[in-house]
């Protein structure tokens, strides 16, 4: 019998109220808990804490649940500052009912954690802040429309949550919440660095805003890809600067460049770098960007591609690597690829924990360490994540 199978015929339990003893986070925003000997992945509950929790998902290996009771608190409770934040609302923040301290606990432990399950890294990891309390700091927020009338969807549901204000966006984003938006499907309210605003929707034309960075101006697409956190691009740039340590003259990748953030300040380094990025309007904004350092090459395709015609055309060796990829991780391909180039520094920015382990163990087998690993908590109240991994030679 199929798991798929097993599940269709065993009883569901799906909406039924449980007592559960909550364990320990995990990676997604919840906790996991047992009953009757099976894995509960528990939401709105913390470490520790004795539970009432409704089933909301059942599948032949776990259940889903919403801790909707709480019988034994934990100290680090705290009432949610948002009253959308709760069982079968909004599901855009995980950790609202945790205060900010152990908030960002529970998040380096979930890196330490998973590299250690992924990976079989072994680091103690500490979560630093960009200094704020995980409110107001979205300054791209995107928010679902239904029949004209936008909100927020519940977690893992297409049911719309309608909302008068979001308080992880940034207060200078423009207030879509109080208008009706007919004939869209979801409407993003975005401000940039320099105070400019743009509200886009499924009809609107693409535009472009101006964010800056170490006084350098990036143009970018106001619906296209930007660290939605305002202190996140300055200080990624900062963590992978300070840990490459380039020195003029080297050559350096930058692979899934965007538009060119890591590429312009490896330049101005005196770097010779070589951008890929396959987004044909980051691209395009990239090379408005640097046009003026002469030291940067851009190639527009996909990565793993992009390297091979390199390394047909007899590119053997760079000295620095800045990578950045999606959500899924470089994979193993791109891995084998950056480390035949024998860098001495590769600088791994990661926003998905379980795909920055699997990476890293690949890079592990070929023959690169951990120099340093640093996690930053750029998404107050959400379970996001992001992290600046610098490896070199082991034999370093």
């Amino acid at each position: 019998m199929t798991a798929e199978n097993a599940e269709n015929t065993a009883e569901s339990i799906v909406g039924t109220v449980v007592e559960v003893e909550v364990g320990p986070v995990a990676h997604g925003g919840h906790c996991v808990a047992r009953y009757e000997g099976q894995v509960v992945f528990v939401r709105h509950a913390l470490p520790g804490e004795l539970v009432h929790a409704r089933i909301t998902e059942q599948t032949a290996k776990y259940l889903r649940a919403d801790a909707v009771q709480v019988l034994t608190p934990s100290p680090q409770r705290i009432e949610p500052p948002c009253p959308y934040a709760g069982p079968g609302l909004c599901g855009g923040c995980d950790f609202q009912h945790a205060n900010i301290v152990e908030q960002r606990r529970l998040k380096a432990t979930v890196v330490s954690d998973t590299l250690r399950r992924i990976g079989g890294i072994e680091r103690t990891v500490v979560m630093e802040s960009p200094g704020d309390e995980g409110l107001g700091w979205r300054t791209r927020q995107r928010y679902a429309v239904v029949d004209g009338r936008p909100g927020m969807r519940a977690h893992r549901s297409h049911e719309l949550i309608p909302i008068d204000q979001c308080l992880i966006a940034h207060p200078a984003t423009p207030d879509v919440l109080g208008q009706r938006w007919p004939g869209a499907t979801s409407v993003q309210a975005v401000v940039s660095s320099e105070g400019k605003t743009a509200v886009l929707t499924d009809s609107t034309p693409a535009g472009r805003v101006v964010e800056v960075v170490r006084n350098r101006r990036f143009r970018v697409e106001a619906g296209g890809f930007w660290q939605v956190h305002p202190a996140a691009p300055e200080t990624l740039v900062d963590a992978v600067m300070s840990g490459l340590e380039p020195v003029a003259g080297e050559s350096a990748l930058d692979l899934y460049s965007g538009v060119g953030l890591f590429a312009a300040f490896l330049a101005e380094a005196g770097c010779t770098v070589l951008a890929v990025e396959g987004d044909k309007d980051a691209v395009k904004n990239a090379r408005r960007n640097l046009h003026d350092l002469p030291s940067v090459t851009l190639e527009a395709g996909d990565v793993d591609r992009v390297l091979n015609t390199a390394a047909g055309q007899g590119l053997e060796h760079v000295d620095l690597v800045v990578l950045d990829p999606p959500r899924t991780g470089a994979g193993k391909d791109v891995v084998r690829r950056i480390a035949a180039l024998s860098p001495r520094r590769i600088a791994y920015v990661a926003c998905d924990p379980a795909a920055l382990a699997r990476d890293l163990k690949t890079f592990g087998r070929l023959g690169y360490g951990i120099a340093s690993l640093r996690a930053f908590d750029l998404f107050g109240m959400t379970h996001h994540i992001e992290c600046v991994a610098v490896l070199q030679p082991v034999d370093s």
